[in-house]
């Protein structure tokens, strides 16, 4: 069963909407949600980014990030996906309901169902790439794997003390 997201409110994936209410720390700066770091990103090191953060909603920080008045920073198209999965990942590390819900998806497939977004999300049509599903399906890969690793070890440190 393929397991479909797009607002903060759809229940119960609507958590894995980066406008969803659970803030994440990045290089010791806290942001309220995924979306503001991600916008901000597009200006790192400008007023513009500074702008985004204090943003009161994740929407009004997409309306400024989305801004084409403004210049992006030249390596933006090289990389948004690395941004945006760094973001994601911390979300998921950082709020532990929010990675027991992720990896209780068991391998479904995970799509963002953004009608007018091709890129991130399916588009109206089903056709888009979904980038931000299969950074969600990345990220569930990698955290179970990590808690696998992390019960072996405590295994083998419960064997070598008994």
């Amino acid at each position: 069963m393929t397991i479909y997201f797009y607002t903060p409110h759809d229940e119960p994936y609507g958590c894995f909407s980066n406008f969803s209410r659970h803030g994440i720390e990045m290089d010791g700066i806290w942001w309220q949600t995924v979306e503001h770091y991600f916008q901000a990103q597009k200006f790192a090191g400008t007023p513009h980014a500074a702008q985004i953060q204090r943003a009161l909603t994740p929407k009004q920080a997409a309306e400024i990030g989305r801004n084409r008045k403004l210049p992006l920073r030249p390596d933006w198209e090289q990389v948004k996906d690395e941004v945006m999965f760094k973001a994601v990942l911390q979300k998921f590390e950082t709020h532990k309901g929010l990675r027991t819900l992720l990896l209780s998806t068991g391998e479904e497939e995970i799509v963002e169902s953004a009608p007018g977004d091709y890129y991130w999300g399916c588009g109206a049509d089903g056709s888009g790439q979904n980038t931000l599903g299969k950074l969600l399906m990345e990220v569930r890969s990698m955290l179970r794997q990590r808690a696998t690793q992390e019960r072996s070890l405590e295994k083998s440190d419960r064997k070598m003390r008994g």
